[in-house]
């Protein structure tokens, strides 16, 4: 998914696959002081992220080749007991 803004701040355009959607955006409230100096203590973080792909597709094309081939293991009820544990059982 990416997310895109226009000049004037109104519409961002939404692309996830190839469809493009155009949706209104509201104005942020004025940032406090500490969310100021917050953003200049994680400004390096956040360039570096965006600096970062979305996601890295020659390495997701190579585990669902690998999990169709049967060389990498799964375990469904691993899996759910895993998201049971990360959601707290809701």
């Amino acid at each position: 998914m990416k997310i895109t803004g226009s000049s004037n701040g109104a519409v961002a355009s939404v692309t996830v696959g190839a469809q493009t959607v155009a949706a209104p955006v509201q104005a942020a409230p004025t940032a406090a002081p500490a969310a100021a100096l917050q953003s200049e203590v994680l400004k390096p973080a956040a360039e570096a992220l965006r600096a970062m792909p979305d996601f890295d597709a020659a390495r997701v094309a190579e585990l669902r080749d690998a999990l169709a081939r049967g060389e990498l293991p799964f375990d469904p009820g691993r899996l759910a007991g895993l998201i049971q544990k990360f959601h707290g059982g809701r």
